[in-house]
């Protein structure tokens, strides 16, 4: 017979779990063992362990049917007690391993246990205090755990469990909810029980949740004054009032994220720039209540500590951009996006109004208020300005691209994406005037970028940059990238995925141009390439390329494999999927001792077949991770050799 000990830890935690699981119907509503007057002894010595009935009680019970003191026997039972009596039993239990012996008996006796709130709690006397076990009582407020229910696992239910289990195991201190069982879903008496339970919750965190309401938010507040991160996501029928709940009673919050959430609006914003001083990070999406008041009167009172700002899609106008002009001197990071009632005014009072000077990292996507104009004034305001994004921005072009990058002095990484009047010049233009600084370019589906007329004039070079990523940009073409090369010798990464009309004569002259040696090379989707290409790249870069990606490139074929195993050195990561590359290739690259490969990808590789099982396995001493899939020649039974074979290694099929 298996005993129940509630001090195995988490172990006492998930047989309460187990008890209440699936529709939650385990011995609802009465106890789970026999109301037998011997059963009723095992039940009322509350200690570290509670015994099921033996089987000699179950057959007495059974049998003893004698009219009036069946009767009596029956009325002898604990579950006869009202819950009043109950509720002052559970009270005075001295600490979790008994707590949580009395939640794995019902339902109904987890329900109530999870209701009592710590104030309601007996405190034993100096004379019972051996009765407890060491510092368990302790570590209730620490805050150490953390829980997750997603789906049909976000029950009511199961947040008793959590409550109860984990106050004598060093209290809960992030609790993450997402989604909810359609038919037992998480409701305010769930959330109210880790209010009652968990004063130790630091981090709570709901995603679509619509049964929970101001009711549950409210609780938290009262119950969890130490709460420093809040994270509501879809949740329609949480208000302001619970927000403001929340700003009264937790006076710890440093991070406040709010999406989708109709019914919060400037009141609650109002709130918790009032009494959160200690805010640090707020985020606000697609709350359509939300305007300039409510964001306005929260930066400007949270001002002192807010150094995170995000905001995506609001109703909100120029003035809001105005006040984190004037009042964000703390901030570092801030997102705009989707502010379609923001002007260029709104942006140039922001950049021009001087006080971003924190400001490190800015994002604007889908802003029509991002003019040229407005471009060159957030340069000039922002000075210490290190990462600049810029997407779907459609009336930004060159020149505003040039005032920017002429006004910015300490800009590290520049992205574009789907800018469409940005062209070749503009970013040959930032590239020069950003050359002492920058690091990273990136440029992603910019579809005003076409090849370089030959003849056109050179611009100062850029020393600094390392990183260049240009992916389905269709207009740049070789003799563009051979200029780029020359602007730029120190590229260590470089990305040119989806560059269909690149041809070998611009990947050479790029490769030519380095001086330091590639480490990352990126050329998944250039469909012109050919071997002269990898061959280029593995002879001129053998010391330094760690990482190399040619999926794609259909005319790649097994010469670039016997080169890649002739010279590079420190070669990890390989991805040749979608070649044309054959089981040949692949023996000489597995006989070579210089490549020890961690990552290589062959998927869609059709005249790869059975006979490279052998060449795998050799290879499979380094590697870590191998796809295989769509390699039709390749059967089932070979693949399950190579997965017994190398079991360290991660094999997609």
């Amino acid at each position: 017979m298996t005993v129940f000990n509630a001090s195995s830890g988490f172990y006492a935690e998930f047989f309460v779990f187990w008890v209440f699981s699936g529709d939650d119907e385990f011995y609802s509503g009465g106890s789970c063992y026999s109301s037998s007057p011997m059963d009723l002894g095992c039940l009322l010595s509350v200690g570290s362990n509670a015994y099921p009935p033996s089987k000699w009680a179950r057959i007495s019970s059974q049998f003893d049917i004698r009219g009036s003191s069946f009767e009596q026997e029956k009325k002898a039972s604990i579950e006869v007690l009202p819950e009043e009596c109950l509720f002052e039993i559970f009270r005075r239990l001295h600490g979790g391993k008994e707590r949580i012996t009395c939640a794995s008996v019902s339902k109904k006796w987890l329900m109530l246990l999870s209701s009592i709130r710590p104030s309601e709690k007996e405190i034993p006397k100096s004379d019972d205090t051996e009765m407890t076990t060491g510092d368990e009582d302790q570590k209730e407020t620490d805050g150490f755990l953390t829980r997750s229910l997603e789906g049909k696992k976000a029950t009511d239910v199961r947040l008793a469990a959590i409550a109860v289990g984990t106050s004598s195991r060093g209290g809960l201190g992030k609790l993450s909810i997402r989604g909810s069982n359609s038919f037992h879903g998480v409701t305010n008496l769930g959330l109210s029980a880790v209010a009652r339970g968990c004063p130790s919750l630091k981090a709570l965190s709901l995603w679509n949740v619509s049964s929970i309401g101001d009711e549950g938010l409210i609780e938290i507040a009262k119950g969890c004054p130490l709460l420093e991160k809040l994270d509501l996501c879809q949740c329609p029928s949480i208000s302001s009032k619970g927000l403001i709940a929340i700003a009264e009673n937790c006076p710890n919050l440093t991070a406040l994220n709010i999406e989708s959430c109709p019914q919060i609006g400037n009141e609650g914003l109002q709130a918790i720039g009032k009494s959160c001083s200690k805010l640090q990070s707020i985020s606000i999406k697609d709350c359509v209540l939300v305007g300039d008041h409510g964001v306005s009167s929260l930066l400007s009172s949270a001002s002192s500590a807010l150094t995170k700002v995000k905001l995506q899609a609001l109703n909100i106008t120029d003035f809001s951009l105005a006040v984190i002009g004037h009042y964000g001197k703390a901030v570092t990071s801030l997102v705009l996006s989707g502010l379609q009632n923001v002007s260029e005014r709104g942006f140039w009072v922001m950049g021009n109004a001087q006080a971003l000077k924190s400001l490190i990292s800015l994002t604007i996507t889908s802003c029509r208020g991002t003019t040229d104009v407005s471009l060159e004034a957030i340069g000039k305001g922002c000075t210490n300005l290190k990462q600049m994004c810029l997407r779907k921005c459609c009336f930004v072009s060159d020149n505003g691209l040039l005032a920017f990058s002429k006004a910015v002095g300490s800009l590290e990484s520049l992205q574009l994406e789907e800018c469409n009047r940005v062209t070749q010049s503009g970013i040959i233009a930032a590239l020069s005037n950003c050359g002492a600084k920058l690091r990273s370019l990136t440029l992603v589906k910019c579809m005003g970028i076409k090849d370089i007329v030959a003849g056109e004039p050179m611009s100062s070079p850029c020393t600094s940059l390392r990183l260049l990523s240009i992916r389905n940009c269709p207009g740049f073409g070789s003799a563009s990238l051979a200029v780029v090369g020359k602007l730029c010798p120190q590229l260590r990464t470089v990305d040119l995925s989806g560059l269909y009309a690149m041809t070998d004569a611009g990947i050479l002259s790029l490769l030519e141009s380095l001086e330091d040696g590639l480490v990352k090379l990126n050329l998944s989707g250039c469909v012109n390439l050919t071997d002269e290409v990898a061959v280029a790249a593995a002879r001129l870069h053998r010391e330094t390329l760690e990482v190399l990606n040619l999926g794609g490139c259909r005319k790649i074929t097994d010469a670039s494999l016997e080169a890649i195993a002739a010279n590079c050195l420190f070669l990890r990561e390989l991805d040749v999927s979608k070649s044309g590359i054959t089981d040949s290739g692949l023996a000489v690259l597995s006989c070579t001792e210089q490549v020890a490969l961690q990552v290589l990808s062959i998927s869609g590789c059709s005249e790869v077949s059975n006979k490279s099982l052998s060449s795998l396995k050799r290879m499979g001493q380094s590697l870590l991770g191998l796809n295989l899939q769509h390699c039709t020649a390749i059967s089932n039974r070979s693949v399950e050799l190579l997965i017994e074979s190398l079991w360290r290694c991660d094999i997609l099929a």
